[in-house]
């Protein structure tokens, strides 16, 4: 007889500290996660004050950058109970409920936070390439409107994650807080990767690839090279996340998934595909920490603020010299 649904999915996470999958899950994980709610989370929180404290007259910009930093430390107050439970040997301790909230909270903040950095490149295209046609298309009610319905979609779309996820027993009796990756139930989980993979990471994807390469022969006639420089750097940037972070987590999650389907019994390349997916969540995990770069780009009076405040920090003689980084 072969190992049921639920010996084979725990037998991930029930594997032997001194092995390569549990190395990396115990040591090189958790570490990752500490160093993103260390720095990810000082940014994202300095970005929210600056935006509500120093920002008087909010734009679509603003909405969305502040969606993007608000979906970004929801994520990461998701990375504690995963540091303590990773740190101590993928023993979870909290109960089957917040395994479920965790899960779920993880999986929608982290595709709400791609949305909203879609959101911004495509919008500051717009208004830079197409400023009157911007005004007609996305005002800033409108880009609220937007931001909920995301908001709301991604945690409807992400249910499913709820049901799949739970504390399961290992035969060492430690009790694991499963990933929907790791699950037998492949008629369930494949679907939803393969629909997320789509919708969540290859169209946002696709969208800011389109914007980047027709606005380059257009941006060449535009004057303005302050603004053409800044809405280059926040395209490019949003490419380089996107290939260097998203394309590769989801390549491996959905080769995780679908090695279950048609090599079930290949343990050893199941488990190295579940060691370079590992590897591929804690890369991916450091876009929290690179988004706030997204509200200095996007945002002229954001960036004005942070330049206030980073010249009231230096001496005087530096301000000439400051002012040429930071113009006002």
């Amino acid at each position: 007889m072969g190992e049921t649904s639920e010996q084979r999915a725990g037998s991930d996470f029930c594997q032997k500290a001194d092995s390569f999958l549990g190395i990396i899950q115990s040591k090189v994980f958790p570490a990752t996660f500490l160093f993103v709610v260390l720095v990810g989370l000082t940014l994202n929180l300095s970005v929210i004050w600056i935006l509500f404290s120093r920002i008087k007259r909010w734009t679509r910009s603003t909405v969305f950058l502040c969606n993007l930093a608000l979906a970004d430390v929801a994520w990461i107050l998701c990375l504690p109970c995963l540091i303590y439970y990773h740190f101590n040997g993928l023993d979870w301790s909290f109960g089957d409920a917040l395994c479920k909230v965790t899960r779920t909270l993880y999986h929608s903040c982290f595709y709400c936070s791609i949305y909203f950095v879609s959101c911004l490149s495509i919008d500051r295209y717009l208004a830079i390439v197409h400023p009157l046609k911007s005004l007609r298309l996305l005002r800033k009610s409108q880009a609220l409107v937007l931001c909920l319905s995301i908001w709301a979609i991604t945690f409807i779309t992400s249910a499913p994650v709820a049901f799949i996820a739970s504390t399961e027993m290992c035969p060492n009796n430690k009790t694991i807080c499963s990933l929907y990756v790791f699950s037998q139930n492949t008629n369930i989980s494949l679907p939803l990767s393969l629909f997320t993979t789509m919708v969540g990471c290859l169209l946002p994807f696709v969208s800011i690839c389109y914007c980047y390469c027709s606005s380059l022969g257009q941006l060449r006639e535009l004057q303005r090279l302050k603004k053409r420089d800044l809405l280059m750097k926040l395209m490019f940037s949003a490419w380089v996340i996107f290939a260097l972070l998203y394309l590769p987590y989801h390549a491996s999650r959905n080769s995780c998934i679908i090695l279950r389907v048609i090599q079930p019994k290949l343990d050893k390349a199941i488990e190295t595909a579940d060691a370079v997916f590992f590897v591929e969540m804690a890369v991916s995990s450091l876009n929290t920490c690179i988004n706030p770069l997204f509200c200095f780009l996007a945002g002229a009076e954001f960036r004005e603020q942070v330049c206030k405040i980073a010249h009231s920090m230096k001496p005087l003689k530096s301000w000439n010299r400051s002012r040429r980084v930071c113009p006002m």
